[in-house]
């Protein structure tokens, strides 16, 4: 086994450690800007491409569940060959995707550039992130602080999102803001050529192919029978089913390969971690409450009061500050309290904001009426973030990062599939105060999910100076 630390960051000039953790922690929050700057987008897109809401809302989760689909496999293809040239790969074809979205006539094109290339370069772009990340920090303090940077960047794309793709969108053009994601990525590339790869690839590791397209087919039809809740519900319980039966084969064929002596797509031993699967859960709830929360005020403001992209961007500033302020302490906050009282903490924060929000939009007209629910959101959710991804993979060995690095991403991109397609659904269904106060509880009924799972989290799980096993 490669020793973690041998290529870590006491290894690296200054210069060259901040380039690396810049790049990866810029390419976070890329991807996380991707996935919910297009909320404030919703009027501008359906007017310029002659389509309804409900195609803006199908682009975007279909850009959320490619990612989630395909992160698994991206994952599983870093041990193959290479975490930089996957990471570097992955930054080109979301590029060319960006691009593409910027030139789009239509919403096909559009769906195609942002929500298939995009979806398919941050499959393969992220789970390099965090696999470097835990691999060039050895103990859990000085993992949680590159984490807490890495996450902070992430829970910065997609809190500020709105403001950032509102800004460019009344200035330029919502087509200028993919052009925006594509400077960045150039950005990303230049910081990324010193990075080095602390573990050599290996290109005799077998790759599943059918375990990659059974697990992607289940993931995608799962979703589209949620988004199908709103139009025939006969078709979502089939579509529901189909996804559940795909899925049921998937493991079975995993079962299969490893019973033979064959390498799966991914290992049922991972799910064998009783620490790491509460805090998969956890993950998959946090960023179903974020972007589920993006996507409903975004879509309520614009629909129901008319506010333009700016004025929306605007509002979400509080999320955006509030999670940036508890994710940039996320070293000092590790120092101090176990990782379980922080995720703890976060949710009960956010289930708290949540009821606020609801509580002065309902009997309040006025904008300042979102800004406190929005900030103790933002504030749960920076403290959690980062504590969540450091439990799952802190549970596991450097030989086994590129597997549950996928996993990892794809349960949170499932999550924020989820929680776009839920409220999204929920919304279409009829824009009004009843719809979205509906859309927020559903979301906080779910929260309180993902509070239970952080409370049957092991007490020991805490701050610690020791290095990953």
């Amino acid at each position: 086994m490669v020793d973690a630390g041998a290529a870590g960051p006491a290894q690296l000039a200054p210069t060259e450690h901040g380039r690396v953790l810049a790049a990866l922690a810029l390419a976070q929050f890329i991807c996380s800007f991707a996935g919910s700057n297009m909320n404030v987008m919703i009027n501008d897109i359906s007017e310029d491409l002659d389509t309804t809401v409900q195609g803006v809302q199908v682009a975007i989760t279909v850009f959320l569940l490619v990612m989630a689909a395909l992160m698994i496999p991206g994952g599983k293809l870093t041990d193959r060959y290479g975490r930089k040239r996957c990471f570097l790969t992955g930054l080109v074809v979301y590029a060319v995707g960006a691009l593409l979205s910027a030139a789009a006539p239509g919403l096909g094109v559009l769906i195609l550039g942002n929500s298939i290339l995009e979806g398919i370069g941050t499959a393969l772009l992220i789970p390099p992130v965090y696999i470097l990340t835990t691999l060039l920090y050895p103990d859990v303090s000085s993992r949680a602080r590159a984490f807490g940077v890495v996450m902070a960047l992430g829970g910065l794309g997609a809190a500020a999102g709105p403001l950032i793709g509102g800004l460019i969108t009344t200035v330029i053009s919502w087509r200028a803001a993919f052009v925006f994601q594509a400077l960045v990525i150039a950005v990303i590339v230049l910081l990324s050529r010193r990075m080095d790869d602390p573990l050599p690839p290996d290109p005799t590791r077998p790759f599943d192919t059918t375990g990659a397209v059974l697990s992607a087919v289940g993931l995608v039809l799962v979703v589209m029978g949620i988004l199908a809740a709103d139009n025939n519900v006969w078709l979502m319980i089939a579509l529901l089913a189909a996804g559940a039966l795909v899925l049921w084969w998937f493991f079975r064929s995993v079962r299969a390969k490893e019973a033979s002596g064959r390498e799966p797509l991914l290992s049922l031993s991972l799910f064998r971690n009783r620490t790491s699967n509460l805090g998969l859960v956890t993950q998959n709830v946090q960023w179903l409450l974020l972007l589920g929360t993006s996507f409903t005020v975004a879509a309520y403001l614009q629909v129901v009061r008319g506010y333009d992209a700016v004025q929306t961007g605007v509002v979400f500033t509080a999320a955006t500050l509030g999670l940036l302020a508890t994710s940039l302490s996320a070293e000092r906050l590790a120092r101090r309290h176990s990782q379980r009282t922080l995720i703890m903490t976060g949710f009960v924060v956010t289930l708290a904001g949540v009821v606020v929000l609801i509580t002065l939009t309902g009997s309040l007209s006025t904008a300042w009426a979102f800004v406190p629910g929005l900030l103790l959101i933002g504030l749960g959710l920076g403290v959690m973030l980062t504590p969540s991804v450091n439990v799952v993979q802190s549970s596991f060995p450097e030989e086994r990062q590129g597997e549950i690095s996928g996993l990892s991403r794809s349960v949170s991109n499932l999550g924020s599939s989820f929680g776009t397609a839920i409220s999204g659904t929920i919304l279409v269904s009829g824009l009004s105060k009843g719809a979205y106060a509906a859309a927020m509880i559903t979301l906080a009924a779910i929260g309180l999910g993902g509070l239970a799972a952080a409370a049957l989290l092991p007490r020991e799980t805490g701050p610690r100076n020791t290095r990953a096993s």
